[in-house]
């Protein structure tokens, strides 16, 4: 709350870089502070309160001020724009905390967030500004009007339900944490060397991966077996639904697991879907690994799976 109401003092004073600067530290002490609570067993209903109002201040009227003063400054329609985007942000966060007691949602929605997070609307409404800081000269994407339709779309996508991804759900792989570390330190200097550069770069990718999230989304409401499964059988249930399966192809024939060879199953026939293993029967991954192939469609020792005509999978 104090970061993001310092970037307002930092706008009033025509000190822009650092406004923004205030927001995104804001962002990141958002992400750590539910963090940092479960850590130091410090969760409370008041801290759930406090992160809400903090959000709103930091990243609803923060923002919308800055944009105010940088841009709008005497100019009525601004002034409503700015406030239509504060508005948008206070109802997602509204709508957000009557998600968490729903729990009657579906595992993978955890997932996903339902529209833009606050953090990430509240520095993309600064995009044009933080584009006219990096090139430093005047243009179409800081006229008034680009500037309106750009903040209402924002808000927009604050307030829609349309899926992102939650990155709190992400789990690295062992073998990609030293190159997630490279890529991390190289991030680091980019944004120490290159800020504004490097974080409109980081605004427009996370901008540009929401229709891959709404694709993902779909398909996991379309797949319940991949629900609750690790990413390891994920993946592999995703291969068997792929796009030679869904034109009726069959792949050219591999050797696996010594002398078994890959096979779809027939058109008009539904392999039996096999229950997923418990923690108990995690244990013996050779028996793990059976089930895998068997749900995925593929033989082992030349033997046909048990198959049925007509049978939901």
């Amino acid at each position: 709350m104090c970061a993001g109401l310092s970037a307002v003092q930092f706008a009033l004073a025509k000190q822009f870089q650092a406004a923004i600067a205030a927001i995104a530290v804001a962002a990141v002490l958002d992400s750590l502070d539910g963090r940092i609570a479960r850590l130091l067993d410090a969760t409370s209903k008041m801290g759930a309160e406090l992160d809400s109002l903090a959000d709103a201040i930091s990243f609803g009227v923060a923002p919308a001020l800055v944009l105010y003063v940088w841009q709008f400054q005497g100019n009525r329609v601004g002034w409503v724009v700015t406030l239509v985007f504060a508005v948008c942000i206070i109802l997602r966060l509204a709508r957000f905390n009557t998600l968490l007691d729903d729990t009657e949602q579906p595992p993978y929605t955890k997932e996903f967030f339902v529209g833009v997070p606050a953090p990430a609307g509240g520095l993309a409404a600064l995009l044009p500004l933080i584009l006219t800081l990096q090139i430093g000269r005047d243009g179409w994407w800081n006229t008034d009007g680009v500037v309106m339709v750009w903040t209402v779309a924002i808000a927009a996508l604050l307030i829609s339900r349309i899926p992102t991804l939650s990155l709190k759900t992400i789990k690295v792989p062992a073998r990609a944490v030293a190159p997630l570390l490279v890529l991390t330190g190289l991030l680091a200097a980019a944004v120490i060397t290159y800020p504004m550069f490097a974080l409109a770069t980081a605004l427009v990718v996370y901008l540009l991966h929401i229709p891959y999230a709404v694709r993902r989304n779909h398909w996991l409401a379309d797949h319940p077996e991949a629900w609750d499964v690790p990413p390891k059988e994920r993946r592999a249930i995703r291969r068997a639904h792929g796009v030679g399966r869904r034109l009726g192809l069959r792949p050219p024939m591999r050797k696996v697991a010594g002398a078994a060879r890959a096979v779809w199953p027939r058109r008009g026939e539904h392999v039996r879907p096999v229950a997923l293993p418990t923690d108990a029967t995690r244990m013996r991954r050779g028996a793990v690994r059976g089930r895998n192939w068997r749900r995925i469609g593929l033989r082992r020792n030349q033997a046909r799976p048990t198959t049925s005509r007509g049978d939901d999978q």
